[in-house]
């Protein structure tokens, strides 16, 4: 879980929930937001047809896009009220293949900075009730002050 952060905004969780469900991609996905912590978010995705490459398997792209979501959800939870956050850049390993009834993708802080905040996500596939780790990703993200998001 979370590592211990202190979040900026106490209503860090409803921001964070209704910036999620202004995400188009998100939606396009069929991804949700069920857990939303200081330094911490998942997101869960049902396995879609849609979402599939040629073997069946969620394709690594759609992976990446969870993984990298939770996790700057993550930093974003740690942020000011009127702070945007951007992903920098990320490392995505792939480990296994991402086949199952659903992915979670646990993003988290690793080091909050006022300017650079690292975050990571663990993505596992869910398949019979057990759990894979299928990919990890470590993630830098701008903060932007003084620059929320668009409503």
């Amino acid at each position: 879980m979370a590592l211990m952060h202190k979040a900026q905004d106490p209503q860090f969780a409803e921001r964070v929930r209704a910036s999620f469900a202004r995400q188009q991609a998100m939606t396009l996905i069929g991804a949700h937001l069920p857990v939303v912590e200081a330094g911490y978010t998942e997101i869960h995705l049902p396995h879609r047809p849609e979402v599939t490459q040629q073997h069946g398997f969620i394709h690594g792209g759609v992976v990446g896009m969870i993984a990298d979501s939770a996790a700057g959800y993550a930093a974003s939870t740690l942020t000011a009220h009127d702070a945007g956050v951007l992903t920098v850049e990320y490392k995505l390993n792939l480990l296994a293949p991402a086949e199952g009834q659903l992915l979670i993708a646990e993003g988290s802080v690793i080091r909050y900075g006022r300017t650079l905040i690292v975050t990571k996500a663990d993505v596992y596939a869910v398949k019979d009730g057990r759990k894979t780790l299928c990919a990890v990703m470590q993630q830098t993200i701008m903060t932007m002050h003084g620059r929320k998001e668009k409503d």
